[in-house]
């Protein structure tokens, strides 16, 4: 199965920033995300054998067991893998303090899934939010990276990490659906 841990942020999080998006979606041909698919990917498993997701959720509880909640709120722009060829338009994500809670979870997440047999994809750990996609088709994003830059929604704390599985093609339009297997409070 195809999983992934995040964070998902509050309804009222997600309000604030399709809001502000609502308006300016028009004036892009991106593949805008759903709100209810807004999230911060911890750790992505592409190709979980099933009967192993129950051992990692609990040893990622383990891992997470002690962990002090921290403030968050999504703010300005990120895009990946620059601005000249973007084909993610992304927001950032601010009140990482602490040494980076984030960085952390990730790396707890990561390592419970390797230490469960589950292979997760390797790349370096940069916290952020999809909004937008370009189809596949690199895109300059200066514009964009302005508009997004003054974005600064509302904070809230970090309380709690979700295991999710991504059911490819069952979502509308041929999107993924997403079901949260396993919520672990810190």
């Amino acid at each position: 199965m195809r999983l992934f841990t995040a964070v998902v942020p509050p309804p009222e999080a997600i309000e604030h920033l399709d809001a502000f998006l609502d308006s300016r979606r028009s004036s892009a041909p991106f593949r805008w995300t759903r709100p209810e698919h807004l999230h911060i990917t911890l750790a992505f498993m592409a190709d979980a054998d099933e009967h192993r997701v129950e051992a990692y959720v609990d040893r990622l509880a383990e891992s997470l067991d002690g962990l002090e909640p921290v403030e968050l709120s999504l703010s300005g722009a990120v895009v990946f893998p620059n601005v000249a060829e973007a084909r993610v338009l992304a927001t950032g994500i601010a009140g990482m303090a602490d040494g980076d809670v984030l960085a952390t979870l990730s790396l707890r997440a990561r390592n419970a899934a390797v230490a469960c047999g589950i292979e997760v994809d390797g790349q370096r750990f940069r916290p952020h939010v999809t909004v937008a996609r370009t189809g596949g088709r690199p895109t300059e994003m200066t514009r964009w990276v302005r508009l997004l830059d003054t974005y600064a929604g509302p904070s809230w704390p970090l309380a709690s990490v979700q295991v999710i599985a991504s059911h490819l093609g069952e979502g509308p339009r041929r999107s993924p659906r997403y079901e949260t297997l396993a919520e672990i409070l810190l």
